[in-house]
């Protein structure tokens, strides 16, 4: 995995509509399907020891898939010929990882976030990347109903307060909360040559240090579930 580069996000930040005063930046750079899904699992984990909210960039060393805990891999290898499919710890549907730009965002059990309905936590997420996109010049509208898409496709339609850009979608995502607190997994689609670079720098605000990262338990993580047919082929 790449050497870790984490920012501390401010109220001074381009996209102060909500709070995001001591959140933490991980920029891992691109890594392993099976590391990318622990390492979030980890910071979910240890999320009450970090004591703060952390919003994690994160790229693939190859083209591959994740699909939500409860899905049925057998339909959705009809769905798509990306490999590896990789089952996530959230929800959700079937989202391609083929130059998306892909984030997470981890809460401790104690912040507001996660005490909040899953609609709301959901809005709010993508209310935090339409201000980054408005930031750098793109303007882009929250869904206010549904469009159906096909089972497990997650960007052929979309669900209330998903993230739209001349009505197509390009920002969905899928949470979990449990004991340690609210784990968010997210996904842009860009549907051209879009700044990739100016966008998380509007989203992240000014730069900060964090000294470790729960590196061992995702290793552990990837040795005993993310790689092994047992977990992503359970269902």
């Amino acid at each position: 995995c790449a050497q870790a580069r984490l920012r501390l996000m401010r109220n001074s930040s381009p996209v102060s509509l909500l709070p995001v005063m001591n959140w933490l930046l991980i920029e891992s750079g691109s890594g392993e399907p099976a590391y990318n899904m622990a390492l979030d699992e980890a910071l979910l984990e240890n999320s009450t020891t970090i004591g703060r909210p952390i919003l994690r960039f994160y790229d693939w060393t190859q083209p591959c898939a994740t699909f939500g805990y409860s899905q049925k891999i057998a339909e959705l290898e009809k769905a798509t010929t990306l490999r590896p499919l990789i089952r996530r710890c959230t929800g959700g549907g079937l989202v391609p990882h083929d130059g998306d730009w892909t984030y997470s965002l981890t809460f401790p059990k104690d912040h507001d976030w996660t005490a909040l309905p899953a609609a709301e936590s959901y809005r709010r997420v993508h209310a935090l990347l339409q201000a980054a996109f408005h930031a750098i010049g793109m303007e882009t509208a929250l869904a206010d109903c549904c469009r159906r898409p096909k089972p497990g496709e997650c960007f052929e339609g979309h669900e209330l307060h998903d993230l739209l850009w001349n009505g197509k979608k390009i920002a969905g995502a899928a949470q979990r909360r449990n004991r340690f607190g609210l784990l968010i997994q997210g996904s842009v689609q860009p549907l051209g040559d879009w700044p990739h670079q100016d966008w998380m720098d509007a989203l992240a605000g000014d730069c900060g240090l964090l000294d470790v990262l729960p590196e061992a338990r995702a290793n552990e993580l990837v040795a005993t579930k993310y790689s092994l047919d047992s977990h992503n082929r359970k269902r």
